[in-house]
């Protein structure tokens, strides 16, 4: 015989549903005590009839496990607690960082000069304040920018100059020292009529 599938809606027939809870009471009660036996797990299992009759199952003492259910669930609503308001926090600074951002928007539209139509003359005043401060950092970083070159090329200059010099002094002194040994070369050469030791100069033979 096929068992049929249960609904699972409340049983309206009284008899039906007493006999139903009571096979239903065994077998759970039957599947907690062999839950903590195969698998050494405390276990505590609490039924009230629908006439409020209590039917219990625990594995050692009711009390401990219940005081230990509870301890669990008070940290747990500890945690929850914490998450939740990290939670709202989180989305409190988000929308806030979102109107910052909105307003950002707006203000950089206005200050290219869109959307002013709706902008009254506090507002813009403030503008042109922020477009002149805006103006001065940029003009105080290019200047800067202009002094650190400027810096740096006469870093270069300078640095050009000593190389210069030493290239300079280097090469004069090797000019004074091809001078000193050209005047110190000596030659022998003699121009004009060979002459004898310690006699007159010799003039070659010829017709008297």
């Amino acid at each position: 015989m096929v068992r049929g599938k249960v609904q699972m809606k409340r049983i309206e027939n009284a008899t039906n549903r007493q006999v139903t809870f009571s096979k239903r009471r065994n077998g759970i009660l039957k599947k907690a005590y062999e839950l903590s036996v195969l698998c050494d797990a405390e276990v505590a299992l609490i039924i009230f009839s629908q006439k409020g009759r209590l039917y219990e199952f625990s594995s050692s003492s009711m009390e401990k496990i219940i005081e230990r259910y509870l301890e669990h669930a008070k940290e747990d609503r500890n945690n929850s607690i914490v998450v939740e308001q990290q939670i709202q926090h989180l989305k409190h600074e988000a929308a806030f960082i979102s109107k910052k951002i909105e307003l950002l928007e707006n203000t950089q539209r206005k200050i290219l000069g869109q959307n002013l139509g709706t902008s009254s003359l506090e507002d813009l005043q403030e503008i042109d304040r922020k477009l002149e401060k805006s103006l001065k950092k940029i003009r105080d970083r290019k200047d800067q920018l202009y002094k650190e070159e400027v810096e740096k090329l006469q870093a270069k200059e300078k640095l050009l100059l000593e190389e210069n010099a030493i290239l300079s002094q280097k090469s004069g002194l090797e000019g004074k020292c091809r001078s000193t040994i050209s005047t110190e070369v000596v030659t022998d050469l003699f121009i004009g009529p060979p002459v004898t030791p310690n006699g007159p100069p010799v003039t070659p033979n010829g017709p008297s």
